[in-house]
């Protein structure tokens, strides 16, 4: 059973940054962080698939960087330019699917964090 552990969100004005941080307790083949507003399904920010290529949303490409330090099953998301359209729970996730090399379903993904609120105003 792999454990994810979120730090960081929190509140901050149009245009600023935030980082989060997620602790995972194993390696997993690829990882993600999702978000997900109030009344709308759960969308992929940004992932690292197995063979390390990274992805992200078009809404915040050039804004959200992910990296993963595999040494120390750390994944991070730092977001730069917030808009209040990046207001949600945000949530890493893990997958294991031996066949995925990665996705943006979250079906495919077998462990999640708790998430972490991120608040972007006006």
């Amino acid at each position: 059973q792999v454990q994810l552990v979120e730090s960081g969100g929190g509140s901050v004005q149009a245009g600023g940054s935030l980082s989060l941080s997620c602790d995972a307790s194993e390696l997993t083949r690829y990882m993600a962080w999702f978000r997900q507003a109030p009344g709308q399904e759960r969308e992929g920010v940004a992932r690292v698939d197995s063979d390390g290529e990274i992805l992200y949303l078009d809404s915040v490409k050039g804004r959200f960087t992910i990296s993963k330090l595999s040494a120390a099953n750390t994944l991070h998301l730092r977001m730069n330019s917030l808009k209040p359209e990046d207001t949600g729970t945000y949530y890493c996730a893990a997958g294991t699917k031996w066949y995925r090399r990665g996705s943006w379903t979250t079906s495919d993904y077998t462990y999640w964090g708790q998430g972490t609120q991120v608040t972007v105003s006006s």
